[in-house]
């Protein structure tokens, strides 16, 4: 009997039954940042931040409320260039050579229109959204031990034919929050490549931990990093932010 334990141990832990669930690292994530109750009350976000490109520092804010509408504000030269605005129908941009906004094609919008309920995190109640998430294992990313969650949202629709919509979250071993995350490019010039999201420098806001560092890039590459000077929780806003503009 003695010589059985050993071997039931073994087929127990192989067997996932004495291993962290991907319930128990959301669990303790949430716990770490503030508690699902505080993220559940969160209306809203506004982020004022900064990018480097070539050497020129340029200002964003950035806008997302809990009903799906957000704004980014890009302010260069002077002028404020509106990005990936949705005013909880329509999505547009500005196009940087004519200054004009443009609506988004359907297909884009009705992509965009499946993930709403991402805010202000896919994993809050993700199962009343229809989500699954799957414990896929450790690994090591940046230097460090992480538990890596596998999160299948509802399909999106490429070239209209339906796609798996699926990113891969790398939680702190230690600490339960996410570094980097990862999906595949399911279209445009860099369909097949493998997008990585860094994120880091996290701080508490009114209770609520939030990173003020993210890094998007290819995966391997060198990135683009995003950086938070300030936010504020649930800002009250003017409609008018989200509109689109009409020429006149």
């Amino acid at each position: 009997m003695k010589k059985l334990l050993p071997l039931i141990a073994l087929m127990l832990a192989s067997s996932g039954l004495w291993a962290q669930s991907a319930d128990d690292v959301l669990s303790k994530y949430f716990e770490n940042t503030g508690g699902m109750d505080k993220w559940r009350a969160l209306s809203g976000i506004k982020m004022s931040a900064k990018v480097n490109q070539m050497g020129m520092e340029i200002p964003l804010s950035i806008l997302q409320l809990k009903d799906g509408r957000q704004a980014t504000t890009i302010t260069f030269q002077g002028k404020e260039i509106k990005q990936g605005v949705f005013d909880g129908n329509t999505l547009w941009s500005m196009n940087f050579m004519t200054m004009k906004a443009e609506k988004s094609d359907a297909e884009s919008t009705e992509n965009f229109k499946v993930n709403i309920g991402d805010f202000p995190d896919p994993f809050l109640d993700y199962k009343s959204k229809g989500y699954k998430v799957d414990m896929v294992g450790k690994e090591t990313v940046e230097g460090t031990e992480c538990f890596k969650l596998k999160l299948t949202r509802k399909p999106i629709t490429v070239d209209g034919k339906p796609e798996e919509n699926i990113m891969f979250y790398y939680f702190d071993a230690n600490d339960y929050v996410p570094i980097v995350t990862e999906s595949e490019t399911k279209s445009g010039p860099g369909k097949g490549t493998v997008t990585q999201t860094k994120l880091s420098d996290y701080q508490e806001v009114n209770g609520l931990m939030f990173p003020f560092s993210t890094t998007i890039g290819m995966k391997g590459g060198p990135g683009q990093t995003i950086t938070i000077t300030s936010l504020e929780v649930n800002p009250k806003v003017d409609a008018s932010v989200f509109a689109m503009p009409t020429d006149k």
